[in-house]
């Protein structure tokens, strides 16, 4: 959100900072090396489509209105192509709240816990991303009901925006948890729902391997990686469908 106060639209900054997320998203090390740099970008922007009908199974209808209208602003559809609620982020989303990754199964979560300490000393809260997500968004619509009188997804886009921004910069006071730590998972989750292997339930019709220009599953590609040209051949999921 602060790179559009520097002139940059959301796309182009999430061009520049995704190019390894495709290769991570579908599990291989080398597949990240044939994403086209922003510049690179396809010319002929996909068609608008719609996603499909999904009803949240882990959200409640709130939430999931308040996940629909954060991420149509974090990747909005524009004129190269869709955005995230098109690529069915918010499905993405709610898919990945029932999975030993939302329940934070894997994870250490004994204490002591120290919320004040560096960053780069790792996680820091007894939360797991289902809590991060319950609670957050409980924080962001209450500090939208405080500044606006409104639920953030009843906000306009200049309003959503402006929040935004301050979730990401702490500015807003959450009750809960710090809101940056809730805007980074927001963020995070919706830029690998935007470029995950459509069996995720995101990147629907690969739009978003289709704006990089990024081959997906193809099981052999080599021959391409160092020719610093635009792979020509259209992408393909792990189901082996074609974009």
């Amino acid at each position: 959100m602060s790179e559009q106060k520097k002139g940059h639209s959301r796309r182009d900054f999430l061009l520049r900072t995704i190019t390894l997320a495709p290769a991570m998203a579908v599990g291989s090390t080398a597949m990240g090396v044939l994403v086209a740099p922003a510049a690179a970008a396809s010319d002929a922007a996909a068609p608008a489509q719609p996603a499909r009908d999904y009803q949240p199974g882990w959200f409640t209808a709130e939430e999931f209105a308040f996940i629909t209208a954060a991420v149509a602003r974090l990747i909005p559809s524009d004129e190269r192509g869709p955005g995230a609620l098109e690529a069915g982020v918010p499905e993405f989303i709610d898919r990945q709240m029932n999975t030993p990754y939302a329940t934070g199964s894997n994870w250490y979560m004994q204490g002591p816990f120290h919320p004040d300490m560096p960053k780069e000393l790792g996680y820091q809260l007894p939360l797991v991303p289902q809590q991060i997500y319950r609670l957050g968004i409980a924080d962001a619509n209450a500090w939208s009901q405080k500044q606006h009188g409104k639920v953030f997804a009843s906000l306009s886009g200049e309003q959503q925006d402006a929040l935004l921004s301050a979730f990401e910069t702490g500015k807003a006071e959450f009750a809960q948890l710090p809101a940056k730590t809730f805007f980074s998972y927001l963020l995070q989750n919706t830029r690998e729902g935007f470029f995950c292997d459509p069996i995720h339930g995101g990147n629907q019709g690969m739009v978003g391997w289709k704006l990089i220009g990024f081959p997906g599953a193809r099981a052999d590609f080599m021959d391409w990686v160092e020719r610093g040209e635009r792979y020509p051949f259209p992408s393909v999921d792990i189901r082996g469908a074609r974009a």
